[in-house]
């Protein structure tokens, strides 16, 4: 690889200087759910989708729109939009035409007699004591009471035939209303009453969550393009299903990274190639489908990337790729190149490999750690970004 230096200063800075010097940050964003749906039956075996859409996704577009200022990258996998689609349809579908929904959990909140079935109730109780026990159950008096009761019937299952079905239709509400993004709660008068009513949930107050829910699925990607339009984030991709390209191009290359791993017996990925190229066109396609643009950025499934990968990306018509600092340290050590000054003087500079023009940029693992593991908890203070 070699390295374009023309990024801003910081090289000749005294280390007190940089201390306290803003920070020149891009920051960038990942969508990224799997395919949770059984492709053939159309049900989803998880709800994360759906459940990170209406908080993470939501969220982030409303901090966006709040700071006309504020500058992002913001990544998605094809497949979650797609299922973030399907989602907000199914729902319309249910609302409008009485059509089934095909996730458990999201069915069970509209259901206008839950299941009488011990075995399912349990698996109600035991689905709705997955939140962050202290920025969502406990955060929440209403809540907390329901949760502490389902962590005992778990303990005690032959009690769940005493419990009502007002418990469970509460546990489910409440379950979805800690799930809602908090730009959500604080700003929608249908959100507000419904925490605020704290139990005795009708079925007229869950088709109300659900309404609020579909709302929120359906408008995920037309904020994001207007935030793209008025260029206040750049929207990229990744290949379709998240597929692991450098592996698809060539298995032997993952011996680049972990020598002593063990490989498949066959020498290469049946068809890897094709199959490779079919996910960059069918990622772009999506993307084109649901943002009315084409992506000159693309984040690599888990930033994998190699000479072979960023050449094909580069031939697709992708201007920019990102990958980790752990992936730029081992390249420049295998090309005899090992990093021996500070990160400052070899991370924060785009690279390019032979026989293409794709630039790639690399994460500072550390500061990505500390924003998604340690500010998120408050323990820190956070240095000043610009």
């Amino acid at each position: 690889m070699s390295a374009d230096n023309s990024r801003d200063g910081g090289g000749g800075a005294t280390q007190g200087a940089v201390a306290e010097a803003p920070l020149k940050v891009v920051l960038c964003w990942h969508m990224h759910q799997p395919q949770y749906g059984d492709l053939l039956s159309g049900v989803y075996h998880l709800p994360w989708t759906y459940l990170h859409a209406i908080k993470d996704y939501v969220d982030m577009a409303a901090h966006l729109e709040a700071v006309p200022a504020a500058r992002a990258v913001v990544n998605f996998v094809p497949v979650l939009l797609e299922q973030i689609d399907d989602y907000a349809r199914q729902i319309k579908g249910f609302l409008t035409n009485s059509l089934s929904i095909h996730d458990p959990l999201l069915a069970a909140l509209v259901q206008p007699v839950l299941p009488a079935d011990d075995e399912l109730r349990l698996v109600i109780a035991r689905e709705c004591l997955r939140a962050n026990e202290v920025r969502m159950i406990g955060r929440f008096p209403a809540y907390r009471r329901l949760a502490d009761m389902a962590a005992w019937l778990r303990q005690q299952p032959e009690a769940v035939h005493y419990m009502s079905g007002q418990f469970f239709a509460d546990l489910l509400m409440w379950y979805h209303l800690a799930w809602l993004g908090e730009t959500v709660r604080r700003s929608d008068a249908r959100i507000k009453h419904l925490i605020d009513k704290e139990t005795g949930y009708t079925l007229h107050d869950r088709r109300e969550l659900l309404a609020v829910i579909g709302e929120q699925l359906e408008s995920i990607t037309p904020r994001y393009a207007r935030l793209a339009d008025r260029g206040q984030v750049e929207l990229s991709v990744t290949p379709y299903a998240h597929p692991i390209l450098p592996l698809l191009l060539d298995l032997n290359c993952a011996h680049d990274a972990m020598p002593d791993a063990p490989l498949p017996h066959m020498e290469s990925y049946p068809g890897g190639a094709e199959r490779a190229r079919w996910h960059i066109r069918e990622g772009n396609e999506v993307f084109r489908r649901h943002f009315g643009r084409t992506p000159s950025g693309c984040w690599p499934s888990e930033g994998a990337v190699s000479h072979d990968a960023l050449k094909l990306l580069g031939e697709a018509g992708f201007s920019w790729a990102a990958s980790g600092e752990g992936v730029l340290h081992n390249s420049l050590a295998k090309s005899g190149q090992a990093p021996q000054t500070p990160k400052e003087d070899w991370l924060y500079s785009p690279y390019t490999v032979a026989d293409s023009n794709i630039a790639c940029f690399f994460r500072d693992d550390g500061l990505s750690d500390l924003i998604g593991f340690t500010y998120a908890t408050g323990t820190r203070t956070m240095p000043s970004v610009t």
